[in-house]
């Protein structure tokens, strides 16, 4: 797959075309783009998505934007595994959000992506204010000789699949139902560091993950596997949060104690799935009582790794 950051000013290849945030690349994304690469294939065309970064509602209101599911990188792996043949990912600026609905078709459609096939989500808008719609684009395609297609929504059991409704699944702990939304496990990518190594002292060496970002779509502690450092995934109990007890403040940490794992592998990059929630953190009035936790719930993680459970995973 390829990536490119912005549009070009004049494409030379046309493209079949998606629009998009795909934050977590979700059920109601993956059937979008097994219709994009299935058109793609048709026409012989490449399987085009252009995306934003950051969000546009991270750029008008950044305080009340919601969590990501995904980070780029995240998203980029993903839309990969979707076979997905390029990448455009538009700065969200200032100036990107002042162009109007024609601009945007001109500038970045016809000129940037000399789009062929347009697919896009039934309730899609665009241009400034919002002012695009879908009966602009059909008339687009005429005067510039390109098709347009709606998909409509995507349900899964009888849930519209969506980016809030797994934030909402994992808001509430019920990993099961954003599993399903998502169709894998809900899981976090990153770069192992050296964290302050008070997992180690009190007898629970802990994988530390940089974070990309600091508002989180779910916290506590939970069961899961990590994927990227051996033949197979190794079973773990993470902690992803504040950690009150240690007064860190409030940027949040991911820490994954590996259960029967002893290697060295710092700076290695790996995936945290997210498979069963335990509790909510919780703050302790001393160490001696939070290692007494940890414990318990490592034997918890265990306990659920023995289950028919965790098998069905």
């Amino acid at each position: 797959m390829q990536f490119f950051r912005g549009v070009p000013a004049l494409s030379q290849m046309s493209s079949v075309l998606t629009i998009g945030n795909f934050d977590g690349v979700h059920q109601g994304h993956r059937a979008l783009l097994r219709r994009l690469t299935e058109k793609a294939r048709e026409v012989a065309l490449p399987a085009t998505v252009l995306s934003f970064e950051p969000n546009p509602r991270e750029f008008f209101n950044p305080d009340e934007a919601p969590a990501r599911l995904s980070s780029l990188r995240e998203k980029l792996t993903l839309l990969a595994e979707c076979k997905v043949d390029r990448v455009y990912v538009c700065r969200f600026n200032q100036a990107f959000a002042s162009l109007t609905a024609q601009a945007f078709i001109e500038q970045i459609l016809v000129r940037g992506l000399s789009v062929r096939h347009l697919l896009i989500g039934d309730d899609f808008r665009f241009g400034k204010g919002r002012a695009g719609d879908f009966a602009m684009l059909r008339q687009a395609g005429i005067d510039h000789r390109f098709t347009v297609e709606a998909m409509s929504t995507h349900a899964v059991g009888d849930e519209r699949a969506s980016s809030s409704a797994v934030r909402n699944a994992l808001a509430g702990g019920d990993l099961n139902r954003a599993a399903s939304l998502l169709g894998r496990p809900y899981c976090i990518a990153g770069r192992v560091m050296h964290g302050k190594k008070l997992g180690r002292t009190l007898g629970f060496p802990t994988a530390n993950l940089a974070l990309k970002h600091t508002t989180l779509p779910l916290s506590g502690v939970f069961a899961v596997t990590v994927s990227g450092l051996a033949a197979g995934d190794v079973q773990g109990a993470a902690s992803l949060g504040v950690r009150p007890t240690v007064a860190d403040g409030l940027k949040p940490v991911l820490e994954v104690h590996l259960l029967d794992f002893d290697r060295n592998i710092y700076g290695s990059h790996v995936t945290v799935n997210f498979l069963r929630k335990l509790r909510d953190e919780q703050k302790y009035a001393s160490l001696d009582l939070l290692k007494e936790q940890i414990a318990r719930d490592v034997a918890d993680v265990r306990a659920y790794f023995a289950s028919p459970v965790a098998a069905a995973h």
